[in-house]
């Protein structure tokens, strides 16, 4: 078995390295592509089937946003495998510090206070950075007094105000009082203890006990209009609802802030409370996740809040009913919030779902590019198959002509070497200058030796003829010389004349190459045999 599969691999080793370097390049590039795509599957599929565990920082409890996020939590624990743990804490603040230390990876968070609260940690202990997901309503700054003759912000100076001294909600009030030129020191605050230090645990329940055991002039939230805490101030404490003007001034410096109404009649009908539209400043209350969060578990996130609207307002306890209308305000970050901080990049992908992907906008200017790439590709193809069937049709010559020399016969023998000698040189200077493949020139090389073995045999039987020749000459010579010593009648001057004329035409023959030396030389030993016979006659 083990043979078996260092075989096959073998086998597909020697398989590529006998491809080009284009069919190299796509076999890589589509191996490396079937690669990424079954990780890309394998990793959602991991994503898909293990749970993921969420913890949301998300303010007191009595708050609007601590509401919703139980709900959002029912509903993505109901339609996900993400797992959610809500948090109690005393604001944005705390939740913006739980966000940064890596203990919670969602919160909700005023986004003025954002703004200005993001760098709490130091960079080198802060483990992330927060990234928005979603706006889910806007919150309203409320000023509830009970004293008749205070129908200003600015009459506060020096009154008691009911205010945890923690948190988001303390921020936004003494942003709003330095804008009216006041200070901390220029009101009495419910939540500061004798030292000026804030009171643990003191919450908004308590500084509502406050104002009602009138403890305190004042009470001021960063709640939604219709709040269940302030409608209870207002019916049944004497409470009344005062104007916080000049929001657009405001916004000159924290750009975070708009311009709101709380409008007449909100908390009451008949009389109406406020008894006219009040204007005001409204934040909106963000979701923020967690820049360590995997995109993928946010976009999922995303999802099922806008898509579950309805199952999340479902899910809010009757008792919070004045909460419930506040899920249609879930709605998207808006790029002009006046604060860096940026979207998740797992809530645009969710936001983006419907814009045309890189791929769909740019289709024509894509298509052209791959037609051109394909044509570029085809070309370089036709050019190298071009420059292949010039390399074979030039070797192809040489291997005709070595072809050629060999079926010529036993003639020409020196020329046809020294032809197939020329045509070799021609083959290995093509060679030498890639006009020839290196394949090619082993094929001519096989057809050079055995053209060059046949001249050699060629040579070799033309040589036996002509010896035979020769050995055949020189038997006919020696013949004759031998016949003219039965003419004893004859003249000796005579014979000795015809002896001698035959040894001229050996000679000649012998110059000629019509004998060798060898036959040249026997048939002198016969020659002066017979000359000494003549000589002894008579």
């Amino acid at each position: 078995m083990a043979t078996s599969k260092n075989n096959t691999q073998s086998n597909i080793f020697s398989f590529f390295l006998t491809l080009d370097t284009l069919s190299k390049l796509i076999f890589l590039g589509l191996g490396f592509a079937s690669i990424g795509i079954v990780i890309t599957i394998t990793s959602n599929l991991i994503h898909r089937l293990t749970s993921s565990q969420l913890t949301i920082a998300a303010g007191d409890k009595t708050g609007e946003s601590y509401i919703i996020s139980e709900a959002i939590k029912q509903v993505v624990e109901r339609r996900s495998n993400i797992k959610i743990t809500v948090e109690e804490t005393k604001g944005t603040t705390k939740n913006l510090q739980m966000l940064q230390e890596g203990k919670a990876q969602l919160a909700t968070a005023q986004i003025d206070v954002a703004a200005q609260e993001l760098d709490i940690l130091p960079n080198n202990q802060a483990k992330a950075t927060a990234r928005t997901v979603a706006v889910l309503y806007k919150d309203i700054f409320q000023l509830v007094v009970r004293d008749p003759k205070i129908n200003q912000f600015v009459q506060l100076k020096g009154k008691t105000i009911a205010l945890p001294a923690s948190g988001g909600q303390y921020q936004s009030f003494l942003t709003v009082a330095a804008h009216y030129g006041f200070s901390e020191k220029d009101f009495k605050i419910t939540g500061l203890n004798s030292r000026g230090k804030p009171i643990d645990n003191y919450n908004d329940q308590a500084a509502d006990s406050d104002f009602r055991q009138k403890k305190a002039d004042a009470v001021f939230r960063v709640r939604t209009p219709g709040n269940k805490s302030i409608s209870d101030l207002v019916n049944n404490y004497q409470g009344r609802l005062l104007p916080i003007p000049q929001a657009e001034a405001m916004k000159i410096k924290y750009p975070a802030f708009e311009t709101a109404i709380i409008p007449q009649g909100a908390y009451r009908g008949n009389p109406p409370m406020p008894i006219t539209n009040l204007p005001t400043v409204a934040v909106p209350r963000l979701l923020l996740a967690s820049d360590q969060v995997d995109p993928r578990i946010i976009q999922e996130l995303t999802r099922i809040i806008y898509e579950y609207r309805q199952e999340i307002a479902n899910a809010i306890a009757q008792e919070h009913a004045e909460v419930k209308p506040l899920i249609s305000s879930i709605n998207r970050p808006g790029d002009t919030s006046g604060i860096d901080i940026y979207l998740h990049p797992g809530a645009l992908a969710f936001y983006e779902r419907d814009q045309p992907s890189f791929v769909q906008a740019n289709a024509d200017y894509i298509a052209l590019l791959l037609t051109v790439s394909l044509l570029m590709v085809e070309w370089i193809r036709q050019l190298k198959l071009w420059i292949e069937r010039s390399k074979k049709d030039e070797a192809d010559e040489y291997l005709k002509s070595a072809i050629n020399l060999m079926k010529e016969g036993q003639v020409n023998l020196e020329y046809r070497q020294n032809t197939l000698d020329e045509t070799f040189n021609k083959a290995a200077k093509a060679l030498v200058a890639e006009r020839i493949s290196q394949e090619s020139f082993r094929t001519f090389n096989e057809a050079y030796k055995t053209t060059r073995e046949a001249i050699e045999r060629d040579r070799q039987l033309a040589q036996a003829t002509i010896e035979q020749k020769q050995r055949e000459n020189s038997a006919k010579y020696i013949k004759m010389v031998v016949k003219l010593l039965q003419y004893r009648q004859q003249n000796k001057d005579l014979l000795q004349q015809k002896l001698d004329q035959i040894l001229e035409q050996v000679v000649g023959d012998l110059v000629t190459e019509n004998i060798s030396q060898e036959s040249f030389r026997t048939f002198i030993e016969a020659y002066k045999t017979t000359r000494d016979a003549i000589e002894r006659k008579n």
